[in-house]
């Protein structure tokens, strides 16, 4: 057989608030879709609307800043209330320059503001943190959709990332469920015969970058059915995708 990836939106969820039933919310627009849900299938499902049901946001108008997000702020032009949440969320600062932070996050994480994002939130001065655990928001959802649809589906929790070196930015998985995030070819051989030593491919991130070209940023589109994926079913984390400090060569 040709190998074959479908990627399908789900479409017509409703506005996601604080204690939403997200994962009954997708339930409910899969079935009214008339897509079918099968084992081993796949659910890319964004990051903003994970945090929005699970309240992960903060309103600027109950921020008081430091001297330091203040310090901060006045020489970037950022408000220093929305640069004191990403103090707050933000394990160390690994870079700091023409208004930007990039952050490592309590997850490990190394990312623009730490994650805080203002964009798609509600009210006018309302930011998004990133979910405190996303792999356990990864294994909830995917909990509910069993328990709705009766099938074992994988959930990844995506969110939008820049990168070192490269210009724009690319959906990556910040959460896992069902699927273990790297696929390993360490010990197999190529079409020549060579045994492969390093190749390990991150197949969440490139699972969580295809369900971005549906999702897009502005079209209500926050979850994402990928039928034939080819993944390692297995209860893995996030975490094995982080890169141990000791290896980092850019730290």
């Amino acid at each position: 057989m040709v190998p074959e990836i479908r990627i399908i939106g789900i479409q017509g969820l409703p506005e996601v608030n604080p204690c939403d039933d997200l994962g009954g919310f997708i339930a409910d627009a899969v079935t009214a879709q008339g897509v079918i849900l099968d084992d081993g299938d796949v659910l890319v499902v964004a990051q903003k609307v994970v945090s929005k049901a699970e309240g992960r946001l903060v309103d600027l108008e109950d921020v008081t800043p430091s001297p330091l997000a203040v310090e901060i702020a006045s020489l970037h032009d950022r408000d220093p209330r929305h640069t004191e949440v990403v103090l707050r969320e933000c394990r160390r600062i690994v870079r700091m320059d023409r208004g930007v932070i990039i952050a490592e996050t309590r997850h490990g994480f190394r990312c623009a503001n730490a994650g805080v994002d203002a964009s798609n939130a509600p009210g006018g001065d309302t930011v998004v943190l990133l979910p405190l655990d996303p792999d356990t928001s990864a294994r909830r959802l995917a909990k509910r959709i069993k328990q709705t649809l009766g099938v074992e589906v994988a959930i990844i929790i995506s969110d939008t990332f820049g990168r070192p070196w490269r210009e724009g930015a690319v959906n990556v998985a910040i959460g896992v469920a069902g699927i273990h995030p790297m696929l390993d070819y360490r010990g197999l051989e190529d079409p020549q015969g060579r045994e492969l030593r390093t190749t390990t491919i991150a197949v969440a991130d490139e699972l969580a970058a295809a369900a971005g070209l549906v999702m897009g940023k502005l079209d209500r589109v926050p979850a994402v059915l990928l039928k034939g994926c080819r993944f390692d079913r297995a209860e893995a984390s996030i975490s094995e995708v982080i890169r141990p400090a000791e290896h980092d060569l850019f730290r």
